[in-house]
């Protein structure tokens, strides 16, 4: 039986450059969204909140796998363009404390020792994407001081507003879920231009890696 699989992009051209000019159009809990047999492509909206609802919303008991996908920042050295996210983190979840902010896994009580502050994704299923960490918060960065701090302070490599908000729905809800991300800016001075420039491009980067998952998964659901 095919893979009930969810899509969430943040941005309608994300979500329109997977498997582009296919499938039935619809709103669902208000929310854009493109059907594809077993296959639900949403536009979330941006930052954390848009996402989790997202998930909340149009996840179901039949939704097998959670994934993302669309652009990201990059804050640290990485080779590639387009990313297989192995860990998420919400870099503006945590305690506010005398010496400094300290960071916590979202959704605990930020109180007492940190343990982990990620969400970890499913494996790899063999698309062969340079694997990164990504940070996750409300702010789009345009500062290369806090982009340089916050990939020191989580041994990150990317930026966003929302994948490790959806890593954190799904794994409330205990399904799997995935990010592909392709690169459009740097967390600097320069990223609102560079980002507008490269985001068909990137959009479309991405969603040729997530349409091999799709057939990667929904492969082996059928075996």
């Amino acid at each position: 039986m095919p893979t009930n699989i969810l899509i969430l992009a943040a941005l309608p051209e994300e979500a329109d450059a997977v498997f582009p000019d296919l499938g039935e159009r619809y709103i669902s809990a208000h929310l854009p969204v493109r059907s594809i047999g077993n296959l639900r492509i949403a536009t979330c909206g941006l930052g954390k909140v848009r996402a989790a609802l997202a998930v909340g919303m149009l996840a179901d008991p039949q939704t097998q796998l959670i994934a993302m996908t669309g652009t990201c920042g990059r804050i640290a050295p990485i080779a590639g363009d387009c990313f297989w996210i192995s860990h998420a983190v919400q870099h503006d979840y945590g305690a506010r404390l005398p010496h400094g902010f300290q960071p916590f896994l979202a959704g605990e009580w930020p109180l007492g020792v940190p343990g982990e502050t990620d969400f970890a994704a499913m494996p790899d299923p063999g698309l062969g994407l340079p694997s990164a960490r990504i940070v996750s918060g409300d702010l789009f960065l345009a500062c290369s001081e806090t982009s340089v701090h916050l990939a020191k302070r989580h041994q990150a490599q990317l930026v966003d507003m929302e994948v490790a908000a959806v890593a954190q729905a799904a794994a409330t809800l205990g399904v799997p879920w995935a990010a592909i991300k392709a690169m459009t800016d740097k967390g600097d001075g320069t990223g609102k231009e560079d980002f507008a420039a490269n985001l068909p491009d990137a959009a479309r980067l991405a969603a040729l890696s997530i349409e091999a998952l799709v057939a990667i998964v929904q492969g082996a659901g059928q075996d």
